[in-house]
C-alpha cells in the first residue's frame, strides 16, 4: 500500500479473549455465519468447520431476473442497513447480486457516509427466506470519520494527484474530472479524503487511469492504483472459426448478437475513440496473418465469444455484469503496442499488435484475461495495488486458462501457460507460467510478507501457483502436450481436484467472498468457505484447498490427504504485550528418533492488529532460534497465518520447542492464537 505517512495505528478496543472466543464462536457455527472480520484476517479460527448441504451453486439468472432481485434488493436496502447496524449517516447502494440453487440470495454492496462514498466499505450480505446468514466487509472498522468538510482544497488535492502521476511517467497528464471527496475506508481509520483520476498516456502507451486519495485534513497521499488493467473468421491463433456477425442488407459487421450485441472495432493505429467497426460484403474475416487488419479483429471476436460462452454456460453469468449486455473490442491499438488492457470507462477490450506489429495479443487467454478483469470488477472489486492487485492479476490468469481449456480449439490447446502464442518475450516463451511462476524472472512462487509491495502481474505469482495445485496438483506431469513440474513451498505434496472444480471454487468466492481489500489470507478463507458450500467441509476438495494454500506458504495443512506427518500442537492463548518482551508457547516433542526434518513445518496462527510490529521466531529445543519473521513498518495486514518450512536438521528432534513472538512497537495488541509443529 502506498502512503506517504509513517507507521498508522488503529485503535483496539476489544480484548484478545473476547476476540478470540467470538472466532472460536464463529467457526463452530460454521460456513452460514462466517463473518467480515474473520474473512479479511484469514484467521485460522474462523475458517468454516460444518456447512450446509454441499452442492450449493449459484444459478444462471437471466437479466430479467437479476433486474427483479436487485429492485428487491434496493427496495429492502434501509431495512438491511439497520439490521447490519449501520449508522444513521450510512447507506448503502446494490451493485450485484447471485442466487444459489438452494434459494440463498448473496447480495454486493457499495456503502456511503453522509452521502459520500466509501471506498473501501464494500460488503456482501447472503440471506435465506429473508434471513441474514453471513456478512463480508472489506473493512470491519466503524465508518464514522471525524469530520466531513475538508481542510484543504480540492485544487490542492487535485495538483498533488497530477504530480504524483507525472512522476511515474505518464505523459500529458491531467485529472480528467474533478475531484470528489470520499471517506477513505481500506487502511485503518476511516477518514475523509479527496479521489482524483489523472489520464494520459503510461510510458508504454497504454491510456493512464490513475485513481490517487489524498487525506482532505493533511494532503497526505494514501492511496493509488491503477483502474486500466494491462493486459467464419480466418485468426492468426486459432484457426478457421465461427464468428456471431450481424447482417445490415448486403453487408456484415462483426457484431455478435446472440452475445449481448458484442462488437470489435479497428483502432487503425489510434489510441482513442472508438474506431470504426469492422464491417464487409462477405462475412468472411482475416485471412490468418497479422497484416490483414480484420485477423486481429477476428481473433479478439472470438475470445470474446468464448470468454461469454464460458461465463455464461459453466459459471451461471450473463456477460461480464451479469446483466446480458456485451462489452466491444478495439483492435489496432498504437503502433508497436505491446500490450492490451482493460477499461472501466468504455466497459471494453483493448489490444496492441505487440512488436514490429507482427504479433496481435488476441490470443484465446489473453482475450479472456482482459474481461475478466471486467468481471472482477464489477464483482469483488479487487484494488488493483498490493495483494488484493495481486489476486486481482491471477484471478484474470485463472479464467483466462480456463476458458482455452474449456474452448478445446485443437489450434490453440488449453495449457496453464499466459500468452504463449502472442510471443511478447520474442523468443517463443510464455508470458507466465501457472506451475511454477518463478520461471518468468520475477513472478514469486508463494507468498511472504512483502509481496504487496511488488508489481501486481508478479505478486500474483502465488495465486496462479495455488490454482495450478489445485487443479492438477505438485510434481512433474504432462498435459495437452506441454510438460509441468510444480513444486510447494512445504515440500510436501499436492494432490489436484480437477481445473474445473478449482474453477468452480475461485469464481464462487470472487462473487461471494471476496471484496475490494481482500488478501492473500483471506483469499484462503473465502475459498474454503466457498469449497465448503460447493462440496462440503469434511469432503477431498475441502482439504485439498487447504493443502494447496499450505503449497505456496498461505496457511496451514489439513492434516489428512495433503502428506500426513505427526504434529505437535498448542491452542492456548498466549498474550502478546503491546512493545514489550518477547513471550512464547511451547510443545513438547516425544517419540521421535534422531533429528529434526529439513522440511520441518511450523504453523503459526497470530491474531494482532498490526502484523509488521511482530518479530517471530522458532527456538530448538537446545535454544537456537530460527527466524521466521521479520518486523517490518510498512507490512500494515492484520495476524499472521501462515505455515514456514525450516531446516532443522541439525537439531534433536525430541524436546520442547518454543514460538517466541515479541511486539518491537507501540499501539497495536494481539495474542498468540495457536502453534503447531508437524514434522513429515
Amino acid at each position: 500500500m502506498s502512503s506517504s505517512s509513517p507507521h498508522r495505528r488503529t485503535s483496539h478496543t476489544t480484548s484478545h479473549r473476547t476476540t478470540h472466543r467470538r472466532a472460536a464462536a464463529v467457526a463452530l457455527a460454521g460456513v452460514a455465519a462466517l463473518i467480515a472480520t474473520a474473512v479479511q484476517s484469514g484467521a485460522a479460527t474462523a475458517a468454516p468447520r460444518q456447512a450446509p448441504a454441499p452442492g450449493a451453486e449459484s444459478v444462471e439468472l437471466t437479466p430479467a431476473q437479476r433486474a427483479e432481485l436487485i429492485r428487491d434488493a434496493d427496495a429492502a436496502k434501509a431495512r438491511t442497513a439497520d439490521g447490519l447496524g449501520l449508522g444513521a449517516k450510512e447507506k448503502l447502494v446494490v451493485r450485484d447480486v447471485l442466487k444459489d440453487r438452494d434459494g440463498t440470495v448473496h447480495t454486493r454492496y457499495e456503502r456511503t457516509y453522509d452521502g459520500l462514498p466509501v471506498l473501501g466499505g464494500d460488503l456482501v450480505v447472503t440471506t435465506d427466506g429473508g434471513r441474514t446468514e453471513r456478512v463480508v466487509k472489506a473493512t470491519s472498522k466503524a465508518i464514522r470519520p471525524a469530520t466531513v468538510t475538508p481542510k484543504i482544497s480540492a485544487g490542492k488535492a487535485e495538483a498533488q494527484a497530477v504530480s504524483a502521476a507525472k512522476a511515474a511517467g505518464t505523459e500529458g497528464a491531467e485529472a480528467d474530472r474533478a475531484p470528489r471527496k470520499v471517506v477513505w475506508a481500506a487502511n485503518g481509520t476511516p477518514v475523509l479524503a479527496y479521489e482524483t483520476v489523472v489520464g494520459g498516456l503510461q510510458e508504454d502507451g497504454t491510456p493512464n487511469e490513475l485513481h490517487v486519495v489524498t487525506d482532505a485534513a493533511t494532503g497526505a497521499k494514501l492511496f493509488e492504483y491503477q483502474a486500466i488493467h494491462n493486459g467464419t473468421g480466418n485468426t492468426m491463433y486459432s484457426g478457421t472459426v465461427t464468428l456471431g456477425t450481424a447482417q445490415s442488407g448486403s453487408s456484415y459487421t462483426l457484431t455478435d448478437t446472440a452475445r449481448g450485441n458484442h462488437k470489435t472495432y479497428n483502432l487503425n493505429r489510434g489510441t482513442s475513440g472508438t474506431g470504426t467497426l469492422f464491417s464487409g460484403p462477405d462475412d468472411v474475416w482475416g485471412n490468418g496473418q497479422a497484416s490483414n487488419a480484420e485477423t486481429a479483429g477476428a481473433d479478439a471476436h472470438y475470445g470474446a465469444a468464448l470468454t461469454w460462452d464460458y461465463y455464461k454456460n459453466v459459471q451461471g453469468r450473463s456477460g461480464i455484469r451479469g446483466d446480458g449486455v456485451g462489452a466491444y473490442s478495439r483492435v489496432h491499438y498504437g503502433n508497436n503496442y505491446v500490450n492490451a488492457f482493460w477499461s472501466d470507462g468504455c466497459f471494453c477490450m483493448t489490444y496492441g499488435d505487440g512488436s514490429g506489429n507482427a504479433n496481435p495479443l488476441t490470443s484465446i487467454d489473453v482475450a479472456a484475461h482482459e474481461m475478466t478483469h471486467g468481471v472482477t470488477s464489477n464483482t469483488a472489486g479487487l484494488v488493483y495495488s498490493g495483494e488484493s492487485g495481486g489476486l486481482n492479476e491471477a484471478t484474470s490468469d485463472i479464467f483466462g486458462a480456463a476458458v482455452e481449456f474449456h474452448a478445446a480449439n485443437s489450434s490453440d490447446v488449453g495449457d496453464y501457460l499466459i500468452g504463449e502464442e502472442i510471443d511478447i518475450n520474442g523468443d517463443g516463451t510464455p508470458l507466465r507460467y501457472m506451475d511454477k511462476p518463478s520461471k518468468d524472472g520475477a513472478s514469486k512462487d508463494a507468498w511472504y510478507s512483502g509481496i504487496g509491495g511488488i508489481d501486481v502481474h508478479y505478486s500474483s505469482g502465488p495465486a496462479n501457483h495455488f490454482f495450478y495445485l489445485l487443479s492438477e496438483g505438485s510434481g512433474t506431469k504432462t498435459i495437452n502436450g506441454v510438460t509441468y513440474d510444480s513444486p510447494t513451498s512445504d515440500g510436501l505434496p499436492v494432490a489436484g481436484i480437477g481445473r474445473d472444480k478449482a474453477a468452480k471454487i475461485w469464481f464462487r468466492a470472487l462473487t461471494t467472498k471476496f471484496t475490494s481489500t481482500t488478501n492473500y489470507a483471506a483469499a484462503r478463507t473465502g475459498t474454503l468457505a466457498a469449497a465448503g458450500e460447493l462440496y462440503g467441509t469434511d469432503s477431498t476438495e475441502y482439504k485439498r484447498v487447504q493443502d494447496a494454500w499450505a503449497g505456496i506458504n498461505v496457511g496451514a495443512r489439513s492434516g489428512g490427504g495433503g502428506g500426513g506427518g505427526t504434529s505437535f500442537e498448542n491452542a492456548a492463548d498466549v498474550a502478546i504485550p503491546d512493545n514489550g518482551a518477547a513471550v512464547t508457547s511451547s510443545v513438547t516433542v516425544t517419540g521421535r528418533a534422531g533429528n529434526a526434518p529439513a522440511n520441518l513445518q511450523a504453523a503459526v496462527d497470530i491474531v494482532h492488529t498490526w502484523r509488521g510490529d511482530l518479530v517471530v521466531d522458532l527456538l530448538a529445543p537446545d535454544g537456537t532460534a530460527y527466524r521466521l519473521k521479520n518486523s517490518s513498518s510498512s507490512d500494515s495486514a492484520d495476524n499472521v497465518n501462515q505455515t514456514y518450512t525450516v531446516n532443522a536438521s541439525s537439531e534433536t528432534a525430541n524436546g520442547t520447542w518454543k514460538l517466541r513472538v515479541q511486539d518491537v512497537a507501540a499501539q497495536d495488541t494481539g495474542y498468540i492464537n495457536s502453534f503447531k509443529l508437524t514434522f513429515p
